[in-house]
C-alpha cells in the first residue's frame, strides 16, 4: 500500500520536474491510498500556488484520484494520536524535518497503515519512516 502526500500529488499532477519519477513509484503499487486531508491540500495548493479556480481544481484532482483508482483512508483517533507524537518528535521548530499540521497527518496516515509514503522533498526522510 502506498499513501500519497499533497506534495505528491500536486507535483505529479501539475508536471513538475519529479512527476515522473513520482508516478513510477505510484504505478508500482495498486493499492493507493489518500486522505480527506490530503486531498483537501492538494486541492487548495493547486488553487493558491497555481492560480487554479478552485472548482476547476476540485475537479482535476478528482479526476486523478478516480484515474489512479485511490481509495481515502479514515482520520481517527489513532491517526490523530500518530498526528501529535509526529509534530513533538518531528514539528517544524523542534526538528530538521519541520513537518507541518498536514504533513503530520500524512506521517499518521501511513504509519496507521502500514504503508509506503509517496512524498516530494526530503522532509519525511528526517523521520522513522524514511
Amino acid at each position: 500500500m502506498i499513501f500519497a502526500d499533497a506534495s505528491a500529488l500536486i507535483a505529479i499532477i501539475t508536471g513538475e520536474p519529479e512527476a515522473d519519477t513520482l508516478a513510477d513509484v505510484l504505478q508500482s503499487d495498486p493499492l493507493r491510498r489518500c486522505s480527506a486531508l490530503s486531498v483537501w491540500e492538494t486541492v487548495t495548493g493547486l488553487n493558491f500556488s497555481y492560480g487554479s479556480p478552485l472548482a476547476d481544481a476540485r475537479e482535476q484532482v478528482q479526476r486523478f484520484l478516480d484515474a489512479g483508482t485511490f481509495g481515502f483512508v479514515p482520520i481517527g483517533e489513532t491517526e490523530y494520536a500518530l498526528a501529535l507524537d509526529a509534530r513533538a518528535r518531528f514539528g517544524k521548530g523542534r526538528h530538521p524535518a519541520g513537518l507541518n499540521m498536514g504533513d503530520c497527518f500524512a506521517y499518521a496516515c501511513a504509519k496507521a497503515n502500514r504503508a509506503k509514503l509517496l512524498y516530494k522533498g526530503s522532509d519525511f526522510a528526517k523521520t522513522d519512516l524514511a
